[in-house]
């Protein structure tokens, strides 16, 4: 985990704070590495909400707010029940005028209003037999060509 440049107490705060705020509103704006930060413990957090187990403790303790724990269990679950992983993503947006700093949009996919679609699944291609070693010198020999 970044340390950017807080104590871990503080930076501990503002990661929980940013989690919560993501999974209530869908979408927050805010630096590209911070953003980096929250896409990792917020997919680890709508995992959590998915499984019915022991780490639910977990979950309650790092996420604030009845609210948002509610919407992890039954919402986020449900919308994100066939999917495995990957239930953020993070757009660039800006350059922030005070300081210079990339901005970026970090969302939820699959939601209404997001600000760009979800890519379609890739079909999988159809797998090749492995390529002998002598497949290539074969044909060179056949036309005469050491």
């Amino acid at each position: 985990m970044r340390k950017l440049n807080r104590p871990t107490g503080h930076r501990m705060s503002m990661f929980r704070t940013m989690v919560s705020q993501l999974v209530k509103h869908e979408r927050i704006e805010t630096t590209i590495t911070k953003a980096k930060e929250v896409r990792r413990l917020a997919d680890n957090m709508v995992q959590l909400g998915k499984e019915v187990c022991v780490l639910v403790g977990v979950l309650l303790l790092f996420v604030r707010g009845d609210d948002v724990i509610h919407k992890l269990f039954t919402e986020l679950a449900y919308r994100y029940k066939d999917r495995s992983g990957g239930y953020t993503r993070i757009l660039r947006t800006r350059i922030r005028v005070g300081d210079a700093a990339p901005m970026a949009y970090i969302e939820f996919v699959d939601r209404e209003n997001e600000l760009r679609q979800s890519k379609p699944p890739i079909p999988l291609q159809a797998q090749r037999a492995p390529l002998d070693p002598w497949t290539r010198s074969t044909p060179n020999q056949a036309n005469g060509t050491p």
